[in-house]
């Protein structure tokens, strides 16, 4: 049984993992450039300059930069109301550069297996793997420095290649069905899981390097911490997710940002993998429905003329979300008794077609009534304008929920920018390979708010956000948030998370306040990067 220390440190371990699955590829990518020689010789740069001298794609390469910061290697000086970005070299920064080439062989394996499906076992990345197991297990020959700060520079750099080995590893046996109860409870034989024993037994011997394992007599069981992280493989599914992406960074940062963005209609997105992309976060979203569920009933005990008609759910993923949500009301509500009398208009809304057809077909499987059709988050008069000629219901007569999606809207440019407005966000946004000035994104998400007013000054936007945190913050705490693989998976990805000071700022100043009685962050302090608010008319 682990102890509670003993749970913290190996929490601490997945978030140092995470950290290295997006600064691996990234790291790398600007040392093969010489954008690291370059900030090594000079000391600091602006962000344009750097931009200017290694013909890059302005936003990107602040995404990369910002990333690098978050680590501890780079101070990012940022000026939002002179729109000026500048970076220096730190002392981390000064030793972690000269070990960056160590991140050649998980890099170059990772682009290697874009050729392989993600979730099968194949023997030709595998012999790549099984080299960087017999490198890592002696340490790279690391001469480890005799000061504590470049020793623990050192083994940051080998917990980032541990990372990007543990990550997708994880995620594949997660997925694949190798965290069975099964296989977690009782002792097991390589052939019992797979049909290269051999092979598969090198990727056991290395977990159980990492301790994951105990071996005897050829069998293998789960250790106290194998059980701890097999547990906990889907904390790893949303970052691994975006491998594709960091796979075409050169294009991203030095070439055409375009590439991988570009897909014809029915074909699937290059620059994730949406299916790991779900089962990770359907894993991750679970601990925050408790509050949810406290909201919804809170609002379907209520006098039933004062309860919305339904709920609708703007990117509504699988469905999980609007059949837990069903759930709660049917069995710890009053509105849950007057179902006959009083049905709950149930409505599942998402962008991707592909998800649309996953949602109908699991609301069906659960035997939940609900309609399910496509819509835009940026475009809430046009789903009002179905949702009334189509179906008789007003928008506004519903709850509507979201979970993570308003950062993930498509990019408009504010019609009416705040001449006034000064940021205070120490984010990097970027829009296909443009830089977008923070005072633009908070102008964006006033204007994307403001369309939506309307539809929930009524029953109010129940929201759960995710959010950034300055790169400084995330440098002083690293092993303790997962905050650099959000700000590089949605950089990279143009996605625009805010802190949660700013979100809920411009969301007062359009007149949509958070109610306290359910506000909550994780974690409760200044490392928040998500949050759960019903946000109602001032």
């Amino acid at each position: 049984m682990l102890s509670k220390t003993e749970k913290a440190n190996l929490r601490s371990e997945i978030f140092r993992h995470l950290d290295g699955i997006v600064t691996c590829p990234t790291a790398y990518i600007l040392y093969e450039k010489e954008v690291l020689k370059y900030l090594s010789e000079q000391g600091s740069a602006d962000l344009s300059t750097l931009a200017k001298q290694f013909n890059t794609n302005e936003g990107y390469l602040n995404v990369a930069l910002h990333v690098l910061s978050a680590q501890g290697w780079l101070n990012q000086k940022l000026d939002n109301s002179s729109d000026s970005i500048h970076y220096e070299i730190t002392p981390k920064g000064k030793i972690a550069f000269e070990w960056v080439h160590l991140y050649k062989d998980v890099v170059e394996l990772n682009k290697f297996s874009e050729r392989y499906h993600p979730r099968k076992f194949h023997i030709e990345p595998f012999r790549k793997l099984d080299k960087i197991f017999e490198k890592y297990k002696q340490q790279y020959h690391i001469e480890f420095a005799s000061d504590e700060t470049g020793q623990s520079v050192q083994r940051q750099v080998l917990k980032h290649i541990e990372g990007l080995i543990v990550g997708p590893t994880v995620v594949m046996l997660g997925m694949t069905g190798m965290f069975h109860k099964y296989f977690m409870e009782a002792s097991f034989r390589p052939e019992e899981f797979h049909q290269d024993p051999e092979s598969f037994k090198k990727i056991l011997d290395f977990f159980s390097f990492l301790g994951w394992f105990k071996m005897k007599n050829g069998t293998y069981r789960f250790t106290d911490k194998g059980l701890f992280f097999a547990r906990r493989a889907s904390a790893y599914g949303v970052t691994v997710s975006y491998l594709p992406m960091f796979r075409k960074l050169d294009d991203l940062i030095f070439g055409d940002p375009h590439t991988i963005r570009n897909v014809k209609i029915g074909e699937a997105e290059k620059h994730v993998d949406r299916e790991m992309n779900v089962w990770g976060s359907g894993g991750a979203h679970s601990t925050y429905f408790k509050i949810v569920d406290q909201i919804i009933i809170d609002i379907f005990n209520r006098p039933i003329d004062e309860q919305p008609q339904g709920i609708l759910d703007m990117g509504c993923g699988n469905g999980a979300f609007l059949q837990h949500i069903f759930e709660v009301i049917e069995r710890k509500t009053l509105r849950g008794e007057m179902l006959e009398e009083y049905p709950l208009f149930l409505v599942g809304v998402d962008y991707n077609e592909a998800a649309l057809k996953v949602t109908r077909a699991n609301l069906i499987k659960a035997d939940i009534w609900a309609k399910v059709l496509w819509g835009d988050i940026g475009k809430p008069d046009l789903l009002a304008e179905t949702l009334r000629e189509d179906y008789n219901i007003e928008l506004s007569n519903l709850l509507n929920v979201r979970t993570f999606l308003d950062h993930n809207r498509i990019w408009e440019n504010p019609t009416q920018p705040n001449q006034e407005r000064v940021s205070y966000s120490s984010g990097a946004f970027a829009h296909r390979g443009e830089r977008i000035k923070n005072q633009l994104v908070e102008d964006s998400l006033y204007e994307h708010f403001k369309k939506w007013q309307p539809y929930v000054e009524k029953f109010g936007l129940l929201v759960i956000e995710l959010h950034t945190i300055a790169p400084a913050l995330i440098a002083e705490n690293l092993g303790k948030t997962a905050a650099t693989a959000y700000n590089a998976t949605h950089g990279f990805s143009d996605q625009y998370i805010l802190e949660v000071e700013q979100f809920l700022n411009i969301a007062e100043e359009v007149g949509l306040s958070p109610d306290p009685r359910f506000q909550r962050k994780f974690p409760n302090s200044d490392l928040a990067t998500v949050s759960i608010n019903l946000l109602k008319k001032t």
